[in-house]
């Protein structure tokens, strides 16, 4: 096993001369809106697509879900068999994501090891999740990954290099590297370009993975964290419960060098300038501020702030947002590293003794403040959360509450485009 867990892959790249066609947003994303399945299967038409090889979740439930799935193993059969792929072996692909004029993301397609990750909300692992996995999502994506030939990845592992170690050598020698892509994705996605990485370029990487290996580990760490999970989570951990099934039926020997063992990520750099992490804020429906605020203050240390500053070390803040009120708050004694996970771990008891109160996770400020212009409507606007403190808090708390951040919009989430044998 790679220390690293990450490494060159069994890449499958699609011969389609129509990779606007092939390319498809992630299947966990405009779960509440058919409409956009719908435009999204007109434009494809009759053209071979990754679309034909996942079950986006809107369509989850349906009665016709078993023979979706059935039906996205065979085309995967066919295709295949059909010669639809071009194998690029051993192989990195380096991505650079135009996401908006101005903003690109950069990538590294690569495989990884699943014996390095788990996602236990408390796990020690590697690679760890950012967000507690809700199991219950689980069981539709094995069924569509269990008896599949081919994965297809929306996984995006953080990697925290400030210093630009890794991507910094591979964007010098791009134009010394075969361009294996470059196009529009459908349904203002961008634009996407990728290089196959040749074989010194892949050594690089190696030796900054393991430079930034040794580097989680200093001060004698024991629980090293080299990669956490900002995108894709349950993808990646359904890989992992499908992996784990069949390490039960095989021997150790087989399940080692099973494909199965593995699977296709893409990996960015956590300080890249185009990740923006944007805060996810709480509003409340059927409550009121007073009684709230006292419960609150029955659980921590609670000052209300009239001339708003920046918070002392240790000291946490929030705005609550009421009809015509706005004010500012200070957590003195939070239970943990985020201000979010401080007022979520106390909404989870307050909403069990409290059943007829609701829970929504808004985007935006101007979203929140108008949901809390209605009448028994709380809103808890929550302060941004720096990049540089995920880890840290990920080490420290496990995995943070669940909508603790957004890392852009849908739209601009990984499209599927590579894929990776599993037999």
């Amino acid at each position: 096993m790679i220390q690293t867990g990450f490494s060159a892959a069994e890449i499958l790249l699609p011969h389609s001369k129509d990779l606007t066609r092939w390319s498809v947003a992630a299947c966990d994303q405009y779960t509440s809106e058919p409409q956009y399945w719908q435009r999204v299967e007109s434009f494809v038409g009759a053209a071979p697509s990754a679309l034909r090889l996942v079950l986006p979740e809107v369509w989850l439930g349906q009665p016709d879900e078993q023979q979706r799935i059935e039906q996205i193993h065979r085309t995967m059969q066919a295709y295949l068999d059909n010669d639809q792929f071009e194998l690029l072996s051993d192989s990195m692909i380096y991505l650079e994501r135009t996401l908006a004029p101005g903003k690109v993301r950069h990538g590294l397609i690569g495989k990884l090891d699943l014996l390095c990750y788990d996602y236990a909300s408390d796990t020690k692992s590697l690679v760890r999740p950012t967000e507690g996995t809700v199991e219950d999502r689980l069981p539709p994506r094995i069924r569509v990954r269990q008896g599949a030939p081919l994965e297809l990845p929306h996984v995006m592992l953080l990697v925290d290099d400030p210093q630009q170690r890794l991507f910094g050598p591979v964007c010098a020698r791009r134009d010394r590297l075969r361009k294996v892509y470059d196009f529009a994705l459908m349904e203002q996605g961008g634009h996407a370009a990728g290089w196959q990485l040749d074989q010194t370029a892949i050594g690089g990487v190696q030796q900054a993975l393991d430079a930034l290996y040794q580097d989680a580990c200093a001060g004698g760490t024991q629980n090293p964290l080299l990669f956490a999970v900002g995108d894709g989570n349950h993808s990646l951990a359904t890989a992992k419960a499908c992996f784990e099934q069949l390490c039960s039926d095989l021997s150790p020997a087989e399940w080692m060098q099973h494909p199965a063992r593995w699977a296709l990520v893409e990996l960015v750099n956590l300080h890249d300038p185009s990740l923006q992490f944007e805060p996810i804020h709480r509003v409340l429906f059927g409550a009121q501020p007073q009684p709230f605020l006292e419960a609150l203050g029955r659980a921590h240390r609670l000052q209300e702030l009239h001339d708003p500053q920046p918070p002392a070390a240790g000291v946490q803040q929030f705005t609550l947002l009421a009809h015509d009120q706005q004010r500012q708050f200070a957590i003195l004694d939070p239970c943990a590293a985020l201000t979010v996970g401080t007022l979520q771990a106390f909404l989870d008891k307050y909403l069990a003794a409290q059943p007829q109160l609701r829970l929504d996770y808004i985007h935006g400020e101007d979203a929140m403040k108008r949901l809390c212009s209605q009448p028994d409507t709380i809103g808890l606007l929550l302060p941004p959360m720096r990049k540089e403190t995920l880890f840290p808090s990920v080490q420290q708390d496990g995995a943070l509450p669940r909508k603790t951040f957004s890392m852009g919009h849908a739209q601009e989430k990984r499209f599927y485009l590579e894929a990776r044998s599993l037999t």
